[in-house]
């Protein structure tokens, strides 16, 4: 029996079109109906039944679709493993990340972590922070770093870092020496304030702002970095974070306004695991470390 046979079938009994399959597998429909004979005919099964152009699952069909997955997925994952010790890892670690971290922290710490490690395969995942602590109480993942605080006990949490919260406007045309003061009221009034791309600050600072500048134009862009190239192009404003703008400030594609209408919070980032090990502590000692210096 080939493992090609059973890849074909496993993603058959889930479309039961042949059609469909053919074009996620990238073979041609003959052969999808070649490799379902052959399986068929070396089990000695039937595995579909052909009523008039459409096909169904046997009985046999739908029990043996859970075993075909299964072993497609330990092949596929025995594979993984193997190439992975032909690289020379030993070790697995996986770590679920905001997009927040990944654009700002995270390509600092990446290239001395596995330096320190080359021993360990270190996979990266790009999730959003309402996901991260159900992915790290599942064991799904080693540990996360999030915008939220975790809310159950079994989650160990630690503040990697606390950051003010910055207006930031697009660049003028004067430099910081000769340029005029900018007005926050007035940035606020005539541009669009880009929302929601942060999970915990907004509609408290929402309220504060429509009752100071009644008014105000609001668009949600969810994507931290999105809002940021929006603000650069002279589209809006935002508030957001410092790490997420420390580089376009100093490289001077950005600008921040001086913001005294009522005081912005400070936002923090969590890092988030079952327990403190080894590489837990080396990690997150190398992000503080980045952020700090």
């Amino acid at each position: 029996m080939e493992m090609q046979w059973l890849r074909t079938f496993a993603d058959a009994a889930e479309t039961l079109n042949f059609r469909k399959t053919s074009e996620r597998l990238l073979l041609s429909q003959p052969s999808v109906t070649v490799h379902i004979r052959q399986l068929e005919e070396y089990l000695g099964i039937r595995l579909f039944d052909r009523i008039k152009n459409r096909v169904v699952l046997t009985e046999e069909g739908r029990y043996f679709k859970q075993q075909a997955d299964t072993l497609v997925e330990k092949f596929d994952s025995t594979v993984d493993e193997l190439q992975s010790f032909a690289q020379g890892y030993r070790r697995k670690w996986t770590i679920a990340i905001s997009p927040l971290m990944a654009e700002t922290v995270l390509p600092y710490v990446l290239h001395s972590f596995t330096k320190a490690h080359p021993d360990l395969e270190l996979v990266i995942r790009v999730e959003e922070s309402e996901v991260i602590e159900e992915l790290v109480e599942s064991g799904e993942v080693s540990a996360g770093i999030s915008a939220l605080k975790p809310a159950k006990r079994v989650i160990l949490h630690e503040v990697v870092y606390e950051d003010p919260l910055l207006l930031i406007v697009p660049r003028d045309a004067y430099d910081d020496e000769r340029g005029p003061v900018v007005s926050a009221q007035e940035v606020l009034q005539q541009h669009f304030i880009f929302t929601h791309h942060h999970p915990v600050f907004w509609e408290e600072l929402l309220v504060k702002l429509r009752v100071q500048l009644p008014g105000i134009r609001t668009m949600k862009v969810t994507q931290a970095h999105i809002a940021k190239k929006f603000i650069q192009e002279g589209l809006g404003v935002s508030f957001l974070p410092k790490s997420m703008v420390r580089r376009e400030l100093i490289e001077g594609r950005l600008m921040e306004a001086n913001f005294d209408l009522f005081p912005l919070p400070s936002v923090a980032t969590y890092f988030l695991s079952r327990s403190m090990g080894v590489l837990e502590n080396d990690f997150l000692s190398r992000v503080q470390s980045v952020y700090f210096r």
